[in-house]
Parts: structure tokens; sequence; C-alpha cells
């Protein structure tokens, strides 16, 4: 299996090409490290952007949505996707406006829509999402309702092509600004899980699992 996705016109980066990473490596990782998804694609012969939660296992996507929403629905009845995640890493001042910027890491991901109706796949693919945002929680849950599942929408989103940009530069100023007498540098932004809250109707002397008290302060 290829290591690398093939470079094409729908997935080429267009612009600071030298940012750019097609490995599938650094792809995942992205991918991986996000909670929140968002998918485009064309409606009626207009662009439609909807935030989705999703997880992934190879080179497949699994996004999930109540079974008559209208983003389930729409999904199922197009050719073509388009997925992206960004985290963005700081804040990059430079000595112009022009120059500053951000560190950022950005996964873009396209492929062909499909409707997931087997009921067993479903159910693979809704411990795959949960897993995805929740490790290691899907086992210590109850098991889904025969309704629960027939309610629930899936999406899966195999990748055709994709492609990474990341920007970890300190600020690239013009030569003469550097002369300039006003502070640059950079200004990291963390995106972290904090306290975890208990349920007012928790039982008395339940206590947070350990796959639980894993995600507390967690970085993203």
């Amino acid at each position: 299996m290829t290591k690398e996705y093939e470079i094409s016109k729908q997935n080429k980066a267009r612009q600071l090409r030298e940012r750019a990473a097609y490995d599938k490596e650094t792809v995942h990782n992205i991918l991986d490290s996000a909670l929140l998804a968002s998918v485009g694609f064309v409606q009626d012969g207009q662009p439609v952007v909807v935030p989705m939660l999703y997880g992934r296992e190879g080179e497949t996507i699994f996004l999930h949505g109540a079974r008559k929403a209208r983003v389930i629905r729409l999904l199922e009845s197009t050719t073509k996707a388009c997925m992206n995640v960004t985290h963005v890493d700081a804040l990059i001042y430079a000595r112009s406006a022009f120059n500053s910027s951000m560190n950022y890491r950005s996964a873009t991901v396209f492929g062909t829509p499909r409707l997931v109706d087997d009921p067993d796949e479903k159910l693979h693919a809704l411990k795959v999402i949960t897993e995805a945002t929740m490790p290691g929680r899907w086992d210590e849950l109850r098991a889904p309702l025969e309704n629960e599942v027939k309610m629930t929408g899936v999406i899966a989103l195999d990748i055709e092509s994709a492609s990474a940009k990341i920007s970890a530069d300190m600020p690239n100023d013009e030569d003469a600004d550097y002369e300039i007498p006003i502070w640059a540098g950079r200004l990291p932004l963390e995106s972290a899980f904090t306290t975890i809250e208990s349920d007012d109707r928790l039982i008395e002397g339940v206590e947070p699992s350990a796959v639980i008290r894993a995600m507390e302060n967690k970085r993203l």
C-alpha cells in the first residue's frame, strides 16, 4: 500500500506549496487529533458546509448524524464530498499586518459518500466514532438500543485523495522591517479538556473511570 496520496488537480496545494504534505501519516495524525470536521458538498448547485462528528478507520471516515437530518439525506444523495479539519496552534505577530499570520495544521480529504445501512456495519461505525471522540468509553456503556441505531444516520466517506498543510514558522518579515522597534514573535494556543464535572443525577458513590480520568486535562 502506498504511503502517500497521489497528487492531483483535486488535492494539490496551490498557495504556499512548501507547507503541503501528501503522506498518509501526516494526514491521519491531523484527522485523528481533531474532534469536529467541516464537511462540504454541493446541493442544487449551491455550496453547503456542515460541522459533523467523525471517526477514521484506515482510509474510511465515518460521519454521524440523525437519520432524518438534512445533512445525512443530502450526503446520501451526492456523489462527491470534501472534509476539512484545522488546528490553530499559535498567532504569529509580525512587524506588519500583511506578514502576521497563524501556525496551523490542516487536513482536507475528498471522497464519495455512501449511506451505511447494514446494522452491523452501522454499529461498528458508531463504535469507531465514539472511540475517536471518547477513547475507551464504548465498552463501559450499555449496548445501543435497536431503535437508537435506526434513528442514527451514518455516512462512510472513503478517502480518494487528501492533503495536509502545516505552518510552524516564526514571523517572515520584509528585510527592512527587522529594523523597526516593534515586538514580533509567536503566541501559542493550546486546546485541552479541563476538569470533569459530575452529572447531578449520578448515583452516589459512582466515580469516573480510568478512561475518563485519562481525558481530563488532555491536550488536543
